[in-house]
């Protein structure tokens, strides 16, 4: 990876490579269109108009987003097939917003549970446009979702409140690891847990036919089956942990932080003006460290405060100088996205374009 950064560069900062953004995103979109899925990305990993832009016109078939303001802020820019892929529970506030947000756009919604499904339906009834609705289903990560044969009580809940019952989703967080194999496994939960779930909606007269599951983690993993849609969302940028896990190489990450070496304590030790404020404090047991070094593969964050990162490294690798530039890819880059105002757009060591966060902490 090889982001020559600007001159006068202020940071902290998130870059990013359209070369490499548009390389992966073109590569989703052609495995995915090869292999017969539809491809709905998750916008909660760039949160950016001009990468939903991107996606959609390389073939993406709409947006897959977290949360009615993720919602909002992309039908603002103009995106009109829209999928909160989550089970939203519905407050007075939310009902209205979704209601309007009805009337503007193709919309489908996630539901878990009967009285989630009754809160949607009163909540768009009469509105100009059906909103469709996805049951979602758990296939091993144990977050949200039932089980297949549950999926019957919600779905005919949500059908007798006036909602369209169009098919299954699921996420299965339980791909992430080293383990390839158990990224195989995890893609098969999916593929069975949805069949099964399917099956039970369509044995009630119900007309599935969305099967919706598919991480960056677990996207290559998929073989033709039951599922028909996918909505990996990292892929876009990558981060330290899909590098750490094996699910993209060092030339597929196209964002990083740029912050500046504010000090240099020691010569196995400097430290950058970057924190949890920026990267995020995302940890887990496939990663080494707060981020990845690009230009010390072998260092390490070995501390994050707020508005700073501790660098150690072994022992005849030379640091950088004090009030030089260097480069961390987040562990998770979601956080990053939803910290920041603006991503800085850079070839050839020039600021060509900085792209608003558009749906910048819309978390409600």
């Amino acid at each position: 990876m090889e982001i020559p950064l600007p001159d006068g560069l202020v940071t902290p900062a998130l870059v990013v490579d359209p070369e490499v953004l548009d390389r992966n995103i073109s590569r989703m979109a052609e495995a995915s269109r090869s292999q017969g899925f539809k491809l709905r990305p998750h916008a909660k990993a760039h949160k950016c108009a001009q990468i939903a832009d991107r996606q959609l016109r390389a073939g993406a078939r709409g947006l897959s987003v977290a949360t009615i303001s993720e919602a909002e802020a992309f039908a603002r820019s103009g995106v009109d097939d829209l999928f909160i892929a989550y089970p939203v529970w519905l407050d007075a506030g939310k009902a209205r917003r979704l209601r309007r947000l009805a009337d503007d756009v193709a919309l489908r919604v996630g539901v878990e549970s009967v009285e989630g499904a009754q809160r949607l339906g009163k909540a768009v009834r009469g509105s100009s446009r059906p909103v469709e609705v996805l049951i979602e289903v758990d296939s091993g990560s144990r977050r949200t979702g039932v089980q297949p044969a549950a999926a019957g009580e919600v779905g005919k809940a949500a059908a007798d409140a006036g909602l369209e019952v169009v098919g299954v989703f699921t996420f299965p967080g339980h791909g992430y690891g080293h383990d390839a194999q158990a990224r195989q496994r995890a893609a098969r939960d999916e593929d069975r847990t949805l069949d099964e779930a399917a099956a039970v909606l369509r044995g009630l007269g119900l007309d599935v036919h969305v099967v919706s599951g598919g991480s960056t983690p677990t996207v290559a993993q998929w073989r033709p089956g039951a599922v028909n849609e996918l909505r990996p969302g990292v892929y876009v940028f990558n981060d330290a942990t899909q590098l750490a896990i094996g699910t993209c190489g060092v030339e597929d990450l196209a964002l990083l932080a740029a912050a500046t070496v504010i000090s240099v304590p020691a010569p196995d030790r400097f430290v950058l003006d970057v924190g949890s404020k920026v990267l995020g404090s995302d940890r887990s047991s496939w990663v080494t460290g707060h981020g990845y070094l690009p230009q010390f593969p072998q260092g390490s964050i070995t501390g994050l405060w707020e508005h700073h990162a501790v660098v150690r490294l072994p022992e005849g690798v030379r640091g950088p100088r004090l009030g030089s530039v260097a480069a961390v890819v987040p562990n998770h880059i979601c956080t990053p996205v939803n910290l920041a105002d603006e991503l800085l757009v850079v070839q050839n060591g020039e600021v060509v374009d900085r792209w608003q966060v558009t749906a910048r902490g819309a978390n409600t």
